[in-house]
């Protein structure tokens, strides 16, 4: 072979390679590239954020009617209960189950307030029958009654986003307060009493309670 096509040869080969290190540092530069792309993006996300709300908004059934329901009494559940069975003065609808560790924290704090005097309403939320009676025979039960909320819908229509949650109720079904998490001395003071007081009044003077006195003590 002629020294001209050894000439040749090489020449194409060092192009080939030369070719080949351009494609490799175009490729690391693309590689570098992307996650410096992604950093930008969420640096535009988070600046786009600032200034904006970021609580979350759940769709709670406050300032509204209990939503209705005909589901299972948990201690006889042969007894379909519905809004009719509801108590006609001010209540306490707490949200609980056997399987939820808040609700066991929270559970002595409950039978204090049903020896106070205060009528609470148990919603079972998605639990084993057995499970519950059981939580209720060894902690005792606080509740004038239990409904057995075993698909969660109920709750759902609640607004609920975690047990234990509890609504405060006025005398004519509406649902005027809810407290995310357990209920303790701390939030019963600070929030619930002053709500209870103003619903109780109006439901002693037979009344609508003053929707301004609700904004400011129900919040």
């Amino acid at each position: 072979m002629s020294s001209s096509n050894h000439s040749s040869e090489n020449s194409t080969r060092k192009t080939s390679v030369q070719g080949s290190k351009t494609m490799n540092k175009k490729q690391l530069k693309v590689w570098f590239l992307i996650p410096l792309i992604v950093f930008i993006g969420l640096l535009v996300m988070l600046y786009m954020r600032l200034g904006k709300p970021t609580d979350i908004v759940t769709n709670t059934a406050l300032e509204r009617p209990v939503p209705p329901f005909e589901l299972p009494l948990l201690s006889d559940t042969s007894r379909i209960m519905t809004n009719d069975n509801l108590p006609d003065q001010p209540f306490l609808l707490n949200v609980w189950g056997s399987w939820c560790p808040t609700c066991i924290i929270e559970h002595p704090f409950l039978m204090q307030l049903e020896e106070r005097g205060v009528n609470l309403v148990g919603v079972n939320y998605k639990d084993d029958i057995g499970d519950a009676l059981s939580y209720l025979n060894r902690g005792g039960d606080p509740f004038s009654m239990s409904i057995q909320d075993l698909s969660g819908q109920f709750a759902l229509d609640l607004g609920l986003t975690g047990a234990p949650e509890t609504f405060v109720v006025d005398g004519k079904g509406v649902i005027r307060q809810h407290i995310i998490g357990e209920v303790n001395e701390s939030n019963w003071q600070s929030r619930i009493t002053p709500c209870l007081m103003v619903l109780n009044d109006a439901n002693d003077k037979n009344i609508s309670p003053d929707p301004a006195q609700v904004a400011e003590a129900c919040k």
